[in-house]
């Protein structure tokens, strides 16, 4: 069991989403950058606290109609790998009043179940786009002139059908190619009700490369669900990574054995939480996607990620539980979308891990929402070096009234089978709260761990969050 001790770094502020460390034009050290969801950015260095930015007013209200919960706001952050020369960064957010009644109205997102006894729940389609849609999401670059942070042009403006799965953590630059990676959850509801995942015109449920050395000269782009609807100038900037995404907690990169290792999570529906891993990749231009459309053929998915969502949850085909209370030996799992399976089968990655919401082991823990995963290349917790660190929201002990997240780690794999986990011990007194893990950050060289966390799962409960350092 490998130890650790949690340093609480800042402490009394709204949910911590993105933990990120670059180092500002004109000065000499890396500071700690903390966006947290309703739309604040602090940042940290020799132990003064100040704030790089606040949206706040630009964020939409988060927890409306009565959710306390929400995944809307400030979503991504990201420093361009030349931000100390020029200043230019990058974010992600919903935008205030944007608010639509959603893709099913007057139903709850959470509501949706397929019924494999019933087509028309397997095969629903977005219909009304432009007036049945839950909010706008924007990415926009920003630079950072004359020690004052000033909007430049919205790369991309997307409506989104439901207040959930919009990515978190969700822009990152690749070290390998220096393109914006945006990842975007599947849409929202559950079970992504309208198979947006594995459709190649979606933006939703994708991982994206943006190149923002082109410029397009579309400083407010139209708001979009689809790829076809862009406009050429930005169809041209766009390659797709991967598709069959569901959630995604962001993309982590790893130096191994002179190669880049890349690390996804994706979020489980009811059985398993994954994280895949990959080196070698072939992205497709979305103006391949596009042409093989019109041309009603199939584009050339020869080294193309496909994680498999909706048809897969990770390493198991996607199944609805259904529970029997008088006998909880007779749960059924019914396989909910079994073509969607079949014919992702065999396209599919394999996940790494696929750690379950259920695990009976004394030594391991039942998973509720992956948060993150970061690669850890430092010294300073020598039982860790080299290893992959996630985070998951929480887990509820039945002795325990508390909810606490948990922390965890596995090892480098690189024969492509499944590898197992092992939880790390913290020393943390959180006491009668509870305490959500909501985020998980590192340095730009990989040898420091931070983690947010936040003490209630409502975003309208303010200054719970506070971020720690994680250290031997």
């Amino acid at each position: 069991m490998i130890k650790v001790r949690l340093r609480p770094i800042l402490s009394k502020i709204n949910l911590p989403t993105v933990l990120k460390t670059a180092i500002l034009p004109g000065e000499s050290i890396e500071r700690l950058f903390i966006a947290t969801q309703t739309g604040e950015i602090f940042h940290i260095g020799n132990g003064v606290i100040g704030t790089f930015l606040d949206i706040s007013p630009q964020i939409i209200k988060l927890g409306a109609s009565g959710r306390g919960y929400d995944e809307r706001g400030l979503l991504g952050l990201a420093f361009h790998p030349e931000f100390y020369y020029n200043g230019l960064f990058y974010l992600h957010y919903s935008v205030a009043g944007t608010q639509g009644p959603g893709a099913l109205p007057g139903a709850p997102p959470e509501s949706f179940k397929p019924n494999p006894c019933d087509p028309r729940t397997l095969n629903l389609k977005w219909i009304n786009r432009e007036i049945q849609y839950d909010h706008i999401d924007t990415v926009e670059e920003w630079i950072f002139h004359s020690n004052q942070p000033q909007k430049r042009r919205a790369l991309l403006n997307l409506r989104r059908p439901f207040f959930n799965h919009n990515g978190v953590n969700s822009l990152n630059f690749s070290p390998e190619t220096g393109k914006l990676v945006l990842t975007t959850g599947d849409g929202g509801s559950g079970y992504d009700p309208f198979n947006l995942s594995q459709n190649d015109m979606e933006i939703a449920g994708k991982i994206i490369e943006i190149d923002v050395v082109k410029n397009t000269f579309i400083n407010n782009p139209p708001v979009v669900t689809r790829f076809n609807e862009l406009p050429v100038p930005i169809q041209e900037t766009l390659t797709v990574i991967a598709k069959g995404v569901r959630n995604i907690p962001g993309i982590s990169f790893q130096w191994f054995f002179n190669q880049y290792i890349k690390y996804v999570g994706n979020v489980g529906q009811d059985l398993v939480e994954s994280i895949f891993s990959f080196v070698h990749y072939k992205p497709i231009p979305v103006t391949h996607l596009i042409h093989a459309s019109l041309m009603r053929s199939e584009p050339d998915q020869e080294g193309f990620i496909n994680f498999g969502w909706r048809g897969w949850e990770g390493a198991f085909p996607a199944s609805i539980i259904r529970s029997c209370s008088t006998n909880p030996t007779l749960h059924e799992e019914t396989i909910a979308y079994y073509n969607d399976a079949v014919k992702t089968s065999g396209r599919r990655l394999q996940p790494q891990i696929s750690y379950f919401h259920k695990d009976p082991r004394p030594d391991k823990f039942g998973g509720t929402a992956l948060t993150g995963v970061q690669p850890y290349m430092g010294n300073g917790i020598p039982d860790l070096t080299g290893s992959v660190v996630f985070t998951d929201f929480a887990r509820r002990e039945k002795s325990q009234t508390t909810v606490r997240g948990v922390l965890a780690y596995t090892r480098v794999r690189t024969d492509c089978k499944l590898n197992d986990f092992n939880v790390i011990e913290t020393d943390y007194n959180f006491g009668s709260q509870s305490a959500f893990y909501v985020s998980l950050g590192t340095n730009l060289d990989q040898t420091r761990l931070y983690l947010g966390v936040y003490g209630s799962m409502k975003v309208t409960d303010f200054n719970q969050g506070t971020v720690f350092e994680i250290v031997s």
